[in-house]
């Protein structure tokens, strides 16, 4: 007798999400945690029931985790929002700094010429 002669059974079933659903062909709306591939654990003493093994199951898409994702989105939004309006509150800073330094500027050429003006006048 070989070793690929006989079938051995798997020992674990699927733990992603959408691998059962795959494997019991379920639609989004079934509940996949009814379908898990529990494993019998044996009775520990006498006096004790023997209970079951089930895997964690993961990527399994629950209200709390549409929650955060609500909140991650809601989050990244308000940080664009920010973003704008304090990019568009230092564009108009910018803009009166320079409106002034125009005005600076001209206020000093303008002196310069009046300078000009009386020293050729005399």
């Amino acid at each position: 007798e070989g070793l690929t002669d006989k079938q051995v059974p798997r020992r674990l079933g699927p733990k992603r999400a959408s691998k059962i659903r795959k494997l019991f062909a379920l639609s989004k709306e079934d509940d996949v945690r009814k379908y898990v591939i529990r494993r019998e654990v044996p009775a520990k003493s006498e006096d004790k029931k023997p209970g079951s093994k089930a895997p964690k199951i993961q990527r399994l898409v629950t209200p709390i985790s549409l929650q955060r994702k609500r909140h991650r989105l809601a989050v990244k939004k308000a940080r664009q929002v920010k973003a704008k309006s304090e990019a568009a509150a230092y564009q108009k800073l910018l803009a009166l700094r320079q409106k002034e330094a125009r005005e600076k500027k001209a206020e000093k050429m303008s002196q310069r010429r009046s300078q000009r003006s009386s020293q050729a006048s005399m």
